[in-house]
């Protein structure tokens, strides 16, 4: 699971650190071009994040289902 954290902790920053420095680019000049490619990346951001959560959640009840009917 260590090596899952790290993966997932990755993806979900570097997708979450441009995104911010996109929205800053798009404060700063107003382009619109930033700003879509600021939401695409917070998207991206999101999904990972909640697809992170959906396997943790998953992965301990199938680990726990595995531990009672195979002790």
């Amino acid at each position: 699971m260590t090596v899952f954290y790290w993966v997932m902790g990755v993806l979900i920053v570097g997708t979450f650190v441009p995104s911010v420095l996109y929205l800053g680019l798009y404060a700063v000049t107003g382009e619109d071009a930033c700003m879509r490619r600021a939401r695409g990346l917070w998207n991206y951001t999101r999904l990972l994040t909640l697809a992170a959560g959906n396997i943790l959640i998953w992965g301990h009840v199938v680990v726990g289902l595995w531990r009672i009917w195979f002790p």
